[in-house]
């Protein structure tokens, strides 16, 4: 019995990066007629939902080790939940300086990224009590750059 393996038939589904090359080429030369449209609005739709997940994503790491940090008394730990915090931070930080309008979003999604950081750390740590809201500023400015254990 033989099978037969489908080629793959254009040059998006054969090489994304030499794909890539080329539609840039195209558009550098502004030769519009011949750019492969309806991939090039899936790629740049996919760019735009990377960063959306990847801001909730940093978002929910860095609200888990904040609450680590504010209210686990684990003083071994301390160091560790604080070099989270600023990688985290910083790269926060990156992709808003390079995507302002995702600011927005940073709002839009802190509340399922704090759920989602409290349903990690309470498995974590059962015997800790968080609080069930969010205590502290959620301005992303603040976010980004307080200490909150200080303050708790």
């Amino acid at each position: 019995m033989t099978q037969t393996i489908e080629q793959k038939s254009t040059l998006y589904d054969r090489d994304l990066n030499l794909w890539l090359e080329e539609a840039i080429a195209k558009l550098k030369a502004g030769d519009f007629q011949n750019l492969d449209v309806e991939n090039l609005i899936e790629e740049l739709e996919g760019l735009a939902g990377r960063d959306r997940r990847e801001l909730e994503s940093r978002l929910t790491r860095l609200i888990e080790h904040i609450l680590k940090r504010c209210y686990v008394n684990l003083p071994e730990c301390y160091r560790g939940w604080e070099i989270t915090i600023v990688n985290q931070r910083a790269e926060l930080t990156t992709l808003l300086e390079q995507s302002p309008s995702l600011k927005g979003h940073f709002s839009q999604v802190f509340d399922r990224a704090f759920d989602t950081a409290l349903k990690l750390v309470r498995l974590e740590y059962p015997d800790t009590n968080f609080p069930n809201v969010w205590q502290f500023s959620r301005d992303a400015k603040k976010v980004l750059n307080l200490n909150f254990w200080t303050s708790v």
